[in-house]
C-alpha cells in the first residue's frame, strides 16, 4: 500500500490567509431607513395593518436564516434595530404567525454586471 501524497500547495501569505478566514465568519445585515416599515392606509373599513409586508418578511427571513422560534426572532430583530439606531416597533410573535399564512413572499433579484 502506498503512502498518501502530501499537498504541494503551501500558504505563504499568512496574514492575508488569516484575514480571509476571519471574513468567512463576518455577518452584515443592512436595514434601509427608507423602507416602508409601517404600511400606508388601505382605505378599507376596519383596523389597518400596523406593519408592512416588508417588515413581516424581514422578520420571517431572519427566523428561517437562523433557525429561531418566533419569540426569539422578535427579540433578535429588536436587538438588530437597536444596534442600527432605528426606532421601529417590531411585530410580536402572534402577528408574525398570523401574517405569514397570507404573505406573498417576493425575493428581488438583481443580476450581476460582470463575473
Amino acid at each position: 500500500m502506498s503512502k498518501p501524497i502530501p499537498p504541494s500547495d503551501k500558504t505563504e501569505n499568512w496574514p492575508a490567509y488569516n484575514e480571509a478566514l476571519k471574513q468567512r465568519g463576518s455577518l452584515t445585515i443592512w436595514f434601509d431607513p427608507d423602507i416602508a416599515w409601517v404600511p400606508p392606509p388601505t382605505g378599507k373599513r376596519g383596523r389597518q395593518p400596523q406593519y408592512s409586508d416588508a417588515a413581516i418578511q424581514t422578520c420571517l427571513t431572519m427566523k428561517v436564516l437562523f433557525g429561531m422560534a418566533l419569540r426569539q426572532t422578535t427579540g433578535f430583530v429588536e436587538s438588530l434595530l437597536r444596534l442600527v439606531g432605528l426606532d421601529w416597533a417590531v411585530p410580536d410573535f402572534s402577528t408574525l404567525s398570523r401574517r405569514q399564512k397570507a404573505l406573498a413572499v417576493t425575493i428581488p433579484y438583481r443580476g450581476s454586471q460582470g463575473p
